[in-house]
């Protein structure tokens, strides 16, 4: 099947080969043509396949007739990376339409989103809290939008933006075309969807197993000799581009210093940076001046690089749904990738249920010996005692804070992490 089949409007046709898509993903080709229909929509789909190009074509498609420099269509996403993501998909696909797309989210300034609405776009991608607080500040109205489209509904859910999806939802015209994904449907966003869809199109496309063109590695390995290992097989030279998950983002931010002071090209994204450093971490990963991301499962929604190799589970994930959202950043548009997760004694039940959900075994690996001696869990236990004392220090105390300061660069030069590797600083 090709894209011809759905009959765009060339100017959408050129934005589809400007991207270099030439087949359509099973979702695209369940969902586009009933949302081209007009009709509601729950889609469910695992990470990675496709579905902001299932919503954005067909969107760009209605937009292009009707009045312009007004906002007609409504993009919720429950992250700034994500938002970010979509709206750069939305230039490149409609690249040739027209068409103006604004993204709208808190840590920078207010004005240039309202200018940039004010100046006559038609779409809005934004996260919540930042779109509320315009609306409340009377900016601009949502009055004429014609679709909105909730993306990553279950993670919404997580962050506890279902009031506000709400509060929003009420400022739109009762008559709309309503869009819901989702990779996982918990009950909150079931409830959600049979609230705001009207006799919606159900579209699954296995959303709960990862892409088969991931292969899935376990290391059992213990806590303190982690970072170790890690190191190991960086060492091996197979990862190209490697997004490391750990479980909070105190333990993110030092891995990555460990990683980083032991001379590899690696950064973090976690919920402490502001928005600038953010956006240098992703512009980092993507252009390849650092080769290892260390994230939360939180800060990671919306990243959106093709060509990421290898996907570590520092720390075991908590659903065996984290664990599809995690793989799926790996092995896609038919590139084959990388799932390796470390895992000690305590995390067998997890283990258990992913393996279920996967239908197989993954794939034991043998620990370096390297990796268990006396000077790895020294080394390995920075990680851990950096994020205990971080989680520890109160907030707002300035002479803990420096204590911390001093602490972490006696820490980083107390430890001999070895010579700097040609290409990875």
């Amino acid at each position: 099947m090709s894209f011809n089949e759905f009959q765009f409007h060339p100017k959408v046709n050129a934005g589809i080969a400007a991207c270099g898509y030439t087949a359509p993903t099973p979702i695209q080709k369940e969902a586009i043509p009933s949302i081209l229909a007009g009709r509601d929509m729950l889609g469910l789909a695992q990470t990675g396949t496709g579905k902001t190009a299932a919503f954005v074509l067909p969107l760009l498609q209605r937009l292009l007739d009707g009045p312009r420099k007004t906002v007609r269509a409504l993009i919720v996403a429950p992250t700034r990376e994500l938002a970010e993501q979509i709206h750069d998909n939305i230039e490149k696909m409609g690249v040739n339409t027209g068409l103006r797309s604004v993204v709208v989210y808190g840590g920078v300034g207010k004005q240039p989103q309202i200018k940039g609405i004010r100046s006559g776009a038609e779409i809005i991608v934004a996260c919540p809290g930042r779109l509320l607080d315009l609306l409340s500040e009377n900016a601009f109205n949502l009055r004429a939008v014609e679709v909105l489209v909730l993306d990553e509904a279950d993670h919404m859910f997580d962050k506890g933006f279902l009031p506000d999806i709400r509060r929003i939802i009420k400022q739109l015209p009762t008559k709309r075309q309503t869009l819901v994904f989702s990779a996982t449907m918990p009950q909150e966003i079931r409830h959600l969807a049979e609230e705001i869809l009207y006799q919606p199109v159900t579209v699954q496309i296995n959303h709960t197993l990862p892409a088969p063109t991931i292969s899935h590695r376990l290391y059992q390995v213990a806590k303190a000799r982690k970072t170790s290992l890690l190191k190991s097989i960086i060492d091996k030279g197979e990862m190209t581009c490697t997004l490391i998950f750990t479980r909070t983002k105190y333990k993110a931010k030092s891995l990555a210093l460990v990683l980083e002071h032991a001379g590899y090209s690696a950064t973090s994204l976690q919920g402490n940076l502001s928005q600038q450093k953010r956006q240098q971490a992703m512009d980092g990963f993507r252009d390849g001046t650092f080769k290892i991301l260390v994230a939360t499962d939180i800060a990671a929604r919306g990243i959106d690089v093709l060509g990421i190799s290898h996907v570590i589970n520092y720390d075991v994930p908590d659903t065996a749904e984290t664990y599809t959202h995690r793989t799926g950043r790996t092995g896609r548009a038919t590139r084959f990738g990388q799932a390796v997760t470390f895992a000690d004694r305590d995390d067998g039940k997890m283990i258990s249920l992913i393996e279920r959900n996967l239908g197989k075994k993954m794939s034991r690996e043998v620990t370096p010996p390297a990796c268990v001696s006396p000077r790895a869990d020294e080394e390995a236990n920075i990680v851990e005692k950096r994020e205990n004392f971080s989680r520890q220090t109160p907030r707002g105390n300035k002479t803990a804070t420096a204590t911390r300061g001093k602490s972490r660069r006696s820490k980083a030069c107390s430890f001999d992490f070895g010579t700097s590797k040609p290409g990875q600083r």
